[in-house]
């Protein structure tokens, strides 16, 4: 009866005691979901931050992502066009064949003659052609990569501020300079015959890279995402473990955390993609739509991939923090894992492989091992240059590849029938 006293005793004093502690854990708790709140609506911020940093703030960078555009389809045919209007508004129709040197007569009017049509259309194409051959040369890969490697700290004024140069802010629109490309469009008319082509005076025409009426609103907060993207992405992560940290249940917390990460970093990447959409559907007519789709996925293509990268963290982190915690299902795919290894051990020891003395050794140290493997797997993500959403998963099934076999090994062996001992039935 005394002890049964006592005990009720002590049950009294733990329920008293958790009844004092109640407000202050009520409070702790709801401390560590505001930092996790926070810290996950912080998340799609520093990865806009982390681009703004490294693939407009960063010369080789910027270049590496804006040159393989020289070769686009698009791009190369917006040049053309924007080459062949500003010529044919330099050429003197009427003059052009009376003006051709009377050797050279023949030539252009063969070249011409077999386009076909008008003679305005006929010498349009004529150019359009050159336009676009000159456009798809190595020598324009080499202008385009050039100028924008020359301009580089200039489109980065233009997106923070200022403008000038052969990149420019004019009217919310950043806009390169192609003078080059008509030099050498002028060279092969007159090689080809329209030697009224050499007239034609030095021309500086330009295409659209990026339009965007709001530009100069946009612009101040774009600077302070840059100026923010060496920490901010930190700070969320920060946040973030702080939360989980303060948490009761750290476990819950985590993949809450984690998952909460991922989706708000899809709603950013959802974001990019009707951005795109809008943004293309309020482009002037004088613009050319597929040559601006090409830059803007041209640029925001890290974003994009850094969206993928953290939904992919996020969502192994979750399931890590899941599949290891003392859940029911988490217990049963558990279950499910040790005895499919299992059986593959069974089938190994029936084909007669051993372990020898690997297999002590690894069952010994298995949980050192898979730590070990764990921390070598977040070495590996650490170290990896600008990580995408496959390395993410690439890393992770090896490290599952690596725990299995870790597993395998630990195994317990059949030792089977001994020698000398024969069973009866």
């Amino acid at each position: 009866m005394t002890t049964e006293l006592d005990r009720l005793r002590a049950r009294v004093a733990v329920l008293e005691a958790e009844r004092a502690r109640g407000p202050r854990h009520r409070a702790r708790s709801l401390v560590a979901v505001l930092l996790v709140v926070v810290g996950c609506l912080l998340a799609p911020l520093g990865v806009v931050a982390a681009w703004a940093a490294d693939t407009v703030g960063d010369t080789d960078r910027y270049v590496r992502t804006v040159a393989p555009l020289a070769s686009h389809p698009d791009i190369q045919d917006a040049v053309a066009d924007r080459v062949t209007t500003a010529v044919m508004g330099h050429l003197d129709l009427t003059t052009l064949l009376s003006g051709a040197a009377p050797a050279e007569r023949p030539l252009l009017e063969k070249a011409l003659g077999a386009l076909g049509g008008s003679l305005e259309d006929a010498v349009r194409a004529f150019v359009h052609d050159k336009a676009r051959a000159v456009a798809a040369s190595d020598a324009f890969a080499r202008i385009w990569k050039d100028a924008n490697r020359r301009v580089h700290s200039t489109v980065e004024k233009a997106l923070t501020g200022s403008g000038g140069g052969a990149v420019r802010l004019d009217d919310g629109a950043v806009t390169l300079d192609v003078g080059p490309v008509v030099d050498q469009v002028k060279q092969r008319l007159v090689d080809d015959g329209m030697t009224v082509a050499a007239k034609i005076p030095e021309l500086h025409t330009s295409i659209t890279l990026v339009r965007n009426d709001d530009l100069d609103s946009y612009r101040k907060y774009f600077r302070l995402l840059q100026l923010a993207g060496a920490w901010l992405p930190l700070v969320a992560l920060v946040l973030v473990a702080a939360g989980v940290l303060l948490a009761k249940r750290r476990r819950r917390a985590l993949v809450t955390g984690a998952l909460g990460v991922a989706a708000a970093t899809a709603l950013l990447g959802i974001a990019l993609r009707i951005a795109r959409a809008l943004y293309l559907d309020a482009l002037p007519a004088g613009v050319s739509q597929p040559a601006a789709a090409a830059v803007y996925d041209a640029l925001t293509r890290f974003l994009s991939t850094t969206v993928r990268m953290v939904v992919a963290v996020g969502v192994v982190v979750a399931l890590g923090a899941w599949l290891t915690g003392p859940g029911r299902r988490a217990g049963l795919v558990r279950r499910l894992w040790t005895s499919g290894i299992g059986a593959v051990r069974a089938t190994a020891d029936g084909a007669g492989l051993r372990t020898g003395p690997v297999g002590p050794f690894v069952r010994r140290y298995r949980s050192w091992i898979g730590r070990l493997l764990v921390a070598a797997a977040l070495l590996a993500y650490l170290l990896w240059s600008h990580p995408t959403g496959w390395v993410v998963v690439g890393l992770a099934l090896a490290l599952l590849f690596a725990l299995a076999v870790v597993e395998f090994l630990a195994a317990d062996e059949d030792p089977g029938p001994r020698p000398g001992l024969t069973r009866t039935a």
